[in-house]
């Protein structure tokens, strides 16, 4: 286990602050044909050596070469599924420090589950299928596909994709867990989210939606951790690298995160954040963000979101850089 001390802290962002990037950050933001229903809408961050410049989505800012040209060069891809309520937009710096870095990177909104649209929030096993459907789009359609490697493809998860993420890697869930744990914590997230909504969660995991093509994971406070035992993630064979926030609140220690740890067949790569929420693993927010969207922005008092995220970006950038090598 990592626990982020302060000499840590310190040695990460003079590294980050020292080191210089290869590329920029290009962008595209785009949809996805889907068979089963409305396209879904993703993000794409990709290196490039056009110049970057300040754009706005919404609420949101970020430097950006708008459909700036991909480096021609074979780059690994990683996918990312936010959590419950987000959208592309949720990890949007450590997409960029990815590109910058020289990885292909693409976000999807989550049909039914988004900032916009919670009518299918409990859905939560249509997720990996989705995220199949936007890697087969970046190996197939999309107009960089030819500089992909598709030897060296990564995911990264946070909360209900975190989830999605362990279920894409080979994971199994035992949704019966479920009921006798919301008994004992009703107060949890994902049972007050089910506890709300007109249908449930299947009363089983047992078909496995796994995606063979993805050869790492980066997994930030996973939600219904405790719906998988050793036996349910047997199957995962690729490196994790698995975060928790010391005081997450809506996936509260030792019943996620830590669950999952305990069942994984070999151990991950552990980080553990201290004085840090759930919602410190996203994005910092902008001004503008943080007057919508209170409850995601706010941290404690003493944590310093912008400070945490160099060093989180630069752990999941040296964590791809080192399982996700060429052949």
């Amino acid at each position: 286990m990592k626990a982020l001390n302060t000499k840590l802290f310190t040695l990460v962002v003079s590294f980050a602050i020292a080191g210089s990037s290869a590329y920029a950050a290009g962008f595209q933001h785009g949809f996805v044909s889907d068979s089963e229903g409305k396209p879904l809408e993703i993000g794409i961050w990709y290196p490039t050596k056009a110049e970057a410049q300040p754009i706005q989505i919404g609420p949101t800012t970020m430097s950006v070469a708008v459909n700036g040209p991909i480096q021609r060069t074979t780059h690994p891809l990683v996918i990312m599924s936010h959590g419950s309520g987000g959208s592309f937009l949720g990890h949007l710096d450590t997409a960029i420090e990815l590109a910058d870095a020289g990885f292909v990177v693409a976000a999807v909104t989550h049909k039914g589950d988004n900032y916009a649209d919670q009518s299918r929030s409990v859905d939560i096993m249509d997720r990996p299928r989705q995220i199949s459907r936007v890697t087969d789009h970046m190996l197939t359609n999309w107009d960089g596909h030819a500089s992909i490697d598709s030897k060296r493809i990564g995911i990264f998860g946070f909360s209900a994709g975190g989830f999605t993420t362990l279920a894409t890697i080979g994971g199994l869930p035992d949704f019966s867990k479920i009921a006798p744990m919301c008994q004992q914590y009703p107060g949890d997230f994902a049972c007050q989210l089910l506890a709300k909504s007109d249908t449930s969660i299947a009363s089983s995991g047992s078909t496995s939606l796994s995606d063979p093509r993805f050869k790492a994971a980066v997994i930030a406070a996973p939600a219904l951790g405790f719906t998988f035992s050793p036996d349910g993630l047997k199957n995962i064979k690729v490196p994790v690298q698995l975060w928790r926030a010391e005081n997450d609140l809506l996936v509260p220690h030792p019943r996620y995160a830590e669950a999952v740890r305990l069942a994984l067949p070999d151990a991950p790569e552990y980080h553990v954040v201290p004085n840090a929420g759930h919602f410190d693993f996203l994005a910092p927010c902008s001004k503008a963000l943080t007057s919508i969207a209170p409850a995601i922005c706010t941290s404690a008092p003493g944590f310093n979101r912008i400070a945490f995220h160099r060093i989180f970006n630069a752990e999941v950038v040296g964590f791809f850089r080192k399982t996700l090598t060429a052949d």
